[in-house]
């Protein structure tokens, strides 16, 4: 009975530390903007992104569905989730990877930079990116944003010329999320 009660212990135990040491959030920002000066706004939000963050290793995995993503004009919004994200063959975009030198210890309310390197995933097509990212730890919450560029060419996307001087050749996304622990 005893080792019964023992094991069960140390099962709950290490799930118990396990939890610690992730935080994440399911209310994360994405924003991309692919404007180009005098026509319409390119620009998009998706406000539902998950995002978990190993804080022992530094390792980072990031998921956002694609038709989450909210355009100010609708018509925008449809065309990019059938002609260019294709969201029912690719429903959502990924990212996994690792912040480099991170360490919570180190981490005040002054956002720190960190270098990140890592794989996204959109539109069928995996990409290696190194952002900087920002971090903070603000009463137990980590605050993380960076901003990166990224080439639709480079996830296989074709801008019709109709349209290619309405829509910038390079896209800058920008990601801010909240993570708390995992209970």
């Amino acid at each position: 009975m005893k080792t019964i009660f023992l094991y069960i212990t140390l099962i709950l135990t290490s799930s118990l530390l396990t939890a610690q040491t992730k935080y994440y959030t399911k209310s994360g920002n994405i924003d991309f903007e692919a404007s180009v000066p005098s026509f319409e706004e390119v620009i998009a939000k998706n406000v539902a992104v998950t995002s978990i963050l190993n804080i022992e290793t530094g390792e980072i995995a990031s998921l956002a569905l694609i038709k989450g993503f909210r355009f100010k004009v609708a018509l925008m919004e449809e065309h990019f989730n059938e002609n260019y994200a294709e969201s029912d063959k690719f429903p959502k975009a990924t990212f996994t990877g690792k912040i480099t030198n991170f360490s919570i210890e180190n981490l005040t309310n002054a956002p720190q930079h960190f270098d990140l390197i890592g794989t996204l995933t959109f539109h069928g097509k995996s990409v290696e990116i190194n952002p900087e990212m920002s971090i903070s730890l603000d009463d137990d919450i980590i605050n993380i944003s960076s901003e990166f560029i990224v080439k639709p060419e480079r996830f296989d996307i074709k801008i019709p010329k109709l349209i290619r001087k309405k829509v910038a050749e390079t896209v800058k996304v920008t990601i801010n999320y909240a993570l708390t622990k995992k209970s």
